[in-house]
C-alpha cells in the first residue's frame, strides 16, 4: 500500500450533523459541488489610467449535490428534505451541517471537508423507464453557506 498514491473517488461518507431521527440511510452513489471561489469587481484608480484594480468580493458557493438509490419516507433525510420544501415555509427552515470524507483503503480520511448551514433546495427524482434495469435515483441539492476543508 502506497501511502502517496492519489486517494480514490469511489470511496467516501457523508455525514449529517444532528440529523433526527439517526439516519442509516446515507450511502450515496455521487457527491458534487464542493466548490468556493472569489469573483472581483474592477476598480478604475482615480488620476492613474494605466491600471484597473481587481478587488475581491465575497466568496460564493455553488449548491452541494448528493445523489442516490431512492429511499422511503422513513428516511430521515426525506423528511427532512419534504418539510423543507414542501412545507411552504409554515415552518422555520431547519439547516444542518454536513461532513464529507474521502477514505483511503484503511477508511481513514484523507480529505475532509464541512458543509455549513446546509438546507434542501431542490430534490429531483430520475426518469423512469421500462426498457431499462436501473435503480430510481434521487438528487437532492443543497444550498450552505461555509466550506471549509480540515484535512
Amino acid at each position: 500500500m502506497d501511502l502517496l498514491s492519489p486517494p480514490v473517488a469511489f470511496h467516501f461518507t457523508v455525514m449529517f450533523v444532528g440529523m433526527v431521527p439517526p439516519v442509516p440511510d446515507m450511502a450515496f452513489q455521487e457527491v458534487s459541488g464542493l466548490e468556493s471561489g472569489l469573483d472581483t469587481e474592477p476598480v478604475v484608480e482615480g488620476g492613474e489610467n494605466r491600471f484597473v484594480h481587481q478587488l475581491p468580493k465575497p466568496a460564493k458557493r455553488g449548491n452541494l449535490k448528493l445523489k442516490r438509490g431512492m429511499s422511503t419516507q422513513a428516511s430521515g433525510l426525506v423528511q427532512w428534505c419534504k418539510s423543507t420544501i414542501e412545507g411552504d415555509f409554515a415552518e422555520a427552515i431547519v439547516p444542518k451541517d454536513i461532513t464529507v470524507s474521502l477514505l483511503n483503503q484503511m477508511r481513514i480520511p484523507v480529505a475532509v471537508w464541512t458543509v455549513g448551514n446546509a438546507y434542501p433546495v431542490k430534490w429531483t427524482v430520475g426518469g423512469f423507464d421500462a426498457m431499462k434495469n436501473e435503480l430510481a435515483v434521487e438528487t437532492i441539492e443543497l444550498a450552505y453557506t461555509t466550506l471549509v476543508r480540515s484535512v
